[in-house]
């Protein structure tokens, strides 16, 4: 199971004196994590490095640390920690003393994921969009099952036959939603999962 973030977290560590700065928040698309990384980076510090992942998309920067010592293992503590829609900037001030590739991997990755290991987390719940129509006089019977399914209305239009929907639920609902569906308008509708 995939978690995100409740709310945005910080914590702030130090590694050899250097003060690594880690602010962690929930986001639904890239933009939101582009405005994220641009409202927390601090450019009186040495290095803003990040990263985030969005389903199968992701991003990470090593902001001027050697190649793949900072992002690369901040991307590596989202998956670790079984996170995803998920956004990490760690911030860090230079103490003075060198830490290595292996020590600035190891300060990078371990202070993101120290963060959302002690965030409040949240599973995802995965849903799939699907579409169905059904004539006014069914529209109360279906509103209800709709609730009772816990499925989202994304959009709804209505025309001279009825109501048009657009839904998401999540998988184990559909072959019940449907038969129900079908029983519903005699075989006229049914639900279909859309790309």
């Amino acid at each position: 199971m995939l978690y995100t973030l409740i709310n945005p977290y910080s914590i702030t560590e130090e590694v050899k004196k250097s003060r690594f700065v880690v602010n962690a928040a929930p986001i639904g698309s890239a933009e939101q994590a582009s405005q994220f990384i641009e409202a927390i980076s601090d450019l009186s510090a040495t290095h803003n490095c990040w990263a985030w992942k969005l389903g199968q998309q992701y991003r990470f920067s090593d902001d001027g640390e050697p190649t793949s010592t900072a992002g690369r293992p901040i991307l590596a503590a989202i998956e670790g920690q079984n996170c995803d829609q998920v956004v990490v900037v760690v911030t860090r001030y230079f103490g003075g003393i060198k830490l290595g590739t292996g020590g600035l991997m190891r300060a990078y990755g371990g202070s993101a994921s120290h963060c959302l290991q002690q965030a409040a987390l949240t599973p995802i719940i995965l849903r799939l969009s699907c579409s169905v129509s059904c004539l006014y006089s069914e529209w109360p019977i279906l509103e209800n099952r709709l609730k009772e399914a816990d499925a989202i209305i994304e959009e709804q239009t209505f025309d001279a036959t009825g109501s048009h929907l657009r839904i998401a639920l999540t998988a184990d609902k559909i072959d019940e939603l449907n038969t129900f569906i079908a029983n519903l308008s005699r075989g006229r509708e049914k639900l279909t999962v859309l790309q």
